[in-house]
């Protein structure tokens, strides 16, 4: 039977007519492996996953393995992306058990959901080590069927050390200067003085944690804070994570030199990185970071935007090799010498592979080689011949089998694309950006809120999913309604914001201890209810809460958000310090909290002189309100007048204000 084919998930309709007889996660699953008395296989991934499509096309698609797993097994297919909860609650314990954990994830459960035996990608036959996943399938079946007191005993203890695993969050403090000073010195630590970026490969990028080093600097001016935060960034954007034609970035780099990319690219990512690189432009004026900034968020439009003006998940790393017909990671991206001789010629192909890195031997496989950009353009070629050469080969790279794309739009990551965009527009006065902006927050407002302002986590086609939304989607929305507010001067996103926060305040946070969860209260019950203030590729819903309670706090002085902001901020104190790579957007947060944040509100002008020199400031984690004097839009304007009849802008910290400004160049300077 096939029960996937009328769900949203792009991911779980690419085996909805696999011979194995999935099921979504549901209760019904778990009843029929209940009533035949068999365990529960879980399978989790996402669409734009490379092992997840090899270990479908080797098992998944093989009659003689489905057979095997649709005798002795309920089998359900899970997309992480839809269902990070139940991703997350399993990785636990995959983590737990192994060591390691990535995707596809398979996880074999009791028909209470109880963990019992875990792994990841698993072969069709014995290899490196590992087993084979047909024999998996008969080992499982073989200790269900004769120990299984043993499977209960070990599933049971395995739930109670879940359950026992506590965070140490003391709410009571956030963090200060010493524990900031102390998350910069790990993080020099662990810097790459070689090649940018932190730790060894593979290298993901670390968008956050240069937001963090970026409003470090803004806030104290050191030095050294911003080099690693410009040289991580100049050295991304050289290599091949970075797509040198289309723009936009992979997912990580494999080696730590940032060369050879794992080729899926993700909204998030690019959401994150678009907004960081054009916070490096701010601060810099670095006309590389400017170029990246408008170019990831051109990608971003052009080739993520769904026909309802959200924002697509992700493109796949697969492609087809016209060469082969087969599906291989990279094939859409990468060149020969002679692909290039094809497209531009002799001459304009040896330009092209000395300012691209483009070698016989190759820098990826089988000969070819992913673009990079490692000298300057200056030397090898004037601007107008470069650009032509890009056009030609993004034209010819056009013709190629091109990836899948993943078209569900996720809440979070469209906030996150929100802020990116609309900031950028308005940095680079490029109003069709923050019309693309305004129209995804139009259509998470439409699809994905219901009268209560509960989210709905994803939605496709212009229809909203089953599942409900996630701390991140939560905050994360937040985030772009706040950033749409700052920049249009229309207080109704700071409205939506509002109803979004209450929320959040209502059914994620512990008012005992000050703690976040991933799941709302009225969630459904999983085995253990997910917690984790961990920034990893994206911000944590915890982080990225307590960064969206700050801002809204300043816009409106609500005391409520800004003290649950602060006691959340506790887990900083105590991470902050000792992993400073992997709560890089809590540190970002926690300079904010220290610098006010500080509010600027300017009234008599949009998108005019000062309301752009308010958005350019530097000061972390500034808020900005700009509309008409007397505009009852927006809290920050109140009783905020016109001088002698002239825009101007107050800076303000707990809504007490200084001096007013009509001059753009006082307002830098007292937000630099």
């Amino acid at each position: 039977m096939n029960r996937l084919a009328g769900v949203t998930s792009p991911y779980l309709l690419q085996h909805a007519d696999n011979p194995v007889d999935w099921w979504p996660w549901s209760a019904e699953a778990f009843e029929e492996a209940r009533r035949r008395n068999v365990p529960v296989l879980l399978s989790v991934g996402y669409s734009a996953c490379h092992w997840c499509h090899v270990m479908a096309h080797e098992s998944f698609e093989d009659e003689a393995t489905a057979a095997l797993m649709n005798r002795d097994f309920v089998n359900i297919k899970v997309d992480r992306e839809e269902r990070p909860d139940v991703d997350a609650v399993y990785m636990e314990a995959v983590q737990a058990a192994t060591g390691q954990g990535g995707w596809p994830m398979t996880v074999f459960l009791t028909p209470d959901a109880e963990p019992f035996y875990f792994g990841t990608y698993f072969p069709p036959e014995p290899r490196h080590g590992m087993p084979s996943f047909p024999q998996v399938l008969d080992g499982v079946h073989r200790a269900w069927t004769d120990r299984r007191g043993e499977v209960d005993e070990v599933a049971g203890k395995i739930v109670r050390d879940l359950g026992e695993r506590q965070l140490t969050h003391d709410a009571d403090e956030r963090p200060g200067e010493d524990e900031l000073a102390q998350a910069l010195l790990g993080l020099t630590r662990d810097y790459d003085a070689t090649h940018g970026g932190f730790g060894g490969a593979p290298k993901f990028p670390p968008s956050m944690t240069v937001e963090f080093l970026l409003r470090h600097y803004a806030r104290v001016g050191t030095e050294g804070a911003l080099q690693m935060a410009a040289d991580t960034c100049e050295r991304m954007a050289r290599g091949g994570i970075y797509d040198q034609l289309g723009g936009g970035f992979a997912r990580y780099s494999v080696d730590r030199e940032w060369v050879v990319p794992h080729f899926e690219k993700m909204l998030y990512d690019n959401a994150l990185l678009c907004r960081t690189y054009a916070h490096l432009w701010r601060a810099t004026g670095s006309e590389l970071a400017r170029r990246v900034a408008l170019e990831t968020a051109d990608f971003m439009v052009r080739e993520l935007r769904t026909n309802e003006g959200g924002f697509a998940s992700a493109l796949d790393a697969d492609s087809e090799d016209p060469a082969t017909g087969e599906h291989v990671e990279g094939a859409y991206y990468v060149w020969t010498p002679g692909q290039l001789r094809e497209v531009l010629g002799d001459a304009d192909a040896e330009l092209a592979m000395t300012c691209f890195g483009v070698t016989e031997e190759g820098t990826f496989e089988k000969g070819a080689s992913v673009l990079q950009l490692p000298r300057t353009e200056g030397p090898l070629a004037d601007a107008s011949r470069l650009t032509a050469i890009r056009e030609r080969l993004l034209a010819a790279r056009a013709a190629r089998p091109a990836p899948g794309r993943d078209d569900k739009v996720v809440a979070a990551w469209n906030g996150l694309a929100i802020a990116a965009l609309a900031e950028v527009g308005a940095y680079f006065d490029r109003p069709d950006l923050i019309a693309a902006a305004v129209g995804a927050g139009d259509l998470l407002v439409r699809l994905h809120m219901d009268p209560r302002a509960r989210l709905a986590r994803t939605s496709k086609d212009g229809r909203a999913g089953a599942n409900a939304g996630v701390l991140e989607d939560y905050a994360d929305v937040s985030e772009g309604f706040l950033a749409l507010a700052a920049v249009t001067g229309e207080g109704v996103w700071l409205e939506f914001a509002g109803f979004l926060l209450d929320h959040v305040l209502a059914q994620f946070v512990d008012a005992e201890s000050g703690a976040l969860y991933d799941t709302a209260a009225d969630a459904e019950q999983l085995i253990r209810r997910p917690q984790d203030p961990t920034d990893n590729a994206a911000p944590s819903g915890w982080t990225a809460a307590a960064g969206a309670l700050l801002s809204y706090a300043a816009h409106t002085g609500a005391e409520p958000h800004r003290t649950a902001a602060e006691r959340a901020l506790g887990i900083v104190k105590a991470l902050g310090p000792r992993v400073p790579r992997f709560i890089g957007n809590g540190l970002a947060v926690a300079e904010a909290a220290l610098d006010g944040p500080r509010e600027v509100a300017v009234v008599g002008d949009v998108l005019g002189d000062l309301h752009r020199t308010a958005l350019l400031g530097t000061a972390p984690g500034a808020v900005v309100a700009a509309g008409p004097a007397g505009s009852t839009e927006l809290p920050l304007l109140a009783d905020r007048p016109l001088v002698d009849g002239r825009a101007a802008a107050y800076v303000c910290r707990g809504f007490v204000c200084g001096a007013p400004t009509t001059d753009p160049a006082q307002l830098a300077e007292q937000l630099s």
